[in-house]
């Protein structure tokens, strides 16, 4: 079985949330490369809302700021008890910048956009 020094993973489905285009064929991109499928993409907060319970992932890569709902509200309205996804908070700010609401929010974890890589997904996602 992969570690996570091989940046590898293993049957890891992945819908990222994200009001920039940009940065979600990025995310896509990388994360595709190292294994995981990315089985949706969504600009804002109410479509992620949609298909989430439809797409069942493994992992939700969602942005903070969203142009409806920010993503600790998307949190707020979606299961994420031990058999929901791991919800992983990114943002071009620093986590300290929320204060606490990143640790209440019931995120896996919080990674900054320009941090995002096979390995900090693996790790956020393995502390859950």
């Amino acid at each position: 079985m992969p570690t996570l020094c091989d940046h590898a993973v293993v049957a890891r489905t992945v819908v990222i949330v994200d009001d920039h285009a940009g940065f979600r064929a990025q995310a896509a991109q990388l994360l595709a490369a190292a294994g995981y499928e990315v089985v949706g993409s969504c600009p804002d907060g109410r479509s992620a809302l949609a298909v989430l319970p439809t797409l069942r992932p493994d992992v939700v890569l969602l942005d903070v700021q969203l142009p409806d709902i920010d993503g600790f509200r998307v949190i707020a309205q979606l299961d994420v008890g031990s058999h929901g996804p791991a919800i992983v908070l990114v943002s071009s700010r620093e986590a300290a910048d929320y204060g606490a609401r990143v640790g209440r929010s019931g995120a896996a974890g919080f990674i900054t956009k320009a941090e995002l890589s096979a390995r900090s997904l693996a790790e956020v996602v393995a502390r859950r």
